[in-house]
């Protein structure tokens, strides 16, 4: 079992920047690889990011591409979503998971919020 909490989300205006976390806990982290999700109202949850397990490689969607950077800290059992460059449409409410393809384990999410 893996256990996830997000946090670092909030409010931010257009073009500022926010950074996620997300701890996790019970099987050793670098067992497996992690990914960003996020989802808006109204619309499907979609991919954001993903990362294996060393680090050293990561995948990102293309609406993010050039503005976010997922990285992991395996000593702190964490993984991070960095955003810059905000953009309105970038507002949902973002997860994190283990294990992909099939993404076993859910963080509860963090709400981001970019005005315009």
């Amino acid at each position: 079992q893996v256990q996830l909490v997000e946090s670092g989300g909030g409010l931010v205006q257009a073009g500022g920047s926010l950074r996620l976390s997300c701890a996790a806990s019970g099987r050793p982290f670098t067992d497996y690889a992690m990914g960003w999700f996020r989802q808006a109202p109204g619309k499907e949850r979609e991919f954001v990011a993903n990362i294996n397990w060393s680090g050293s490689s990561a995948y990102y969607a293309d609406s993010v591409k050039g503005r976010f950077t997922i990285s992991r800290g395996n000593a702190k059992n964490t993984v991070y979503l960095q955003m810059n460059r905000l953009k309105p449409e970038d507002t949902a409410v973002y997860y994190c998971a283990a294990e992909p393809p099939a993404y076993d384990y859910w963080g509860k999410g963090t709400q981001v919020t970019v005005s315009s």
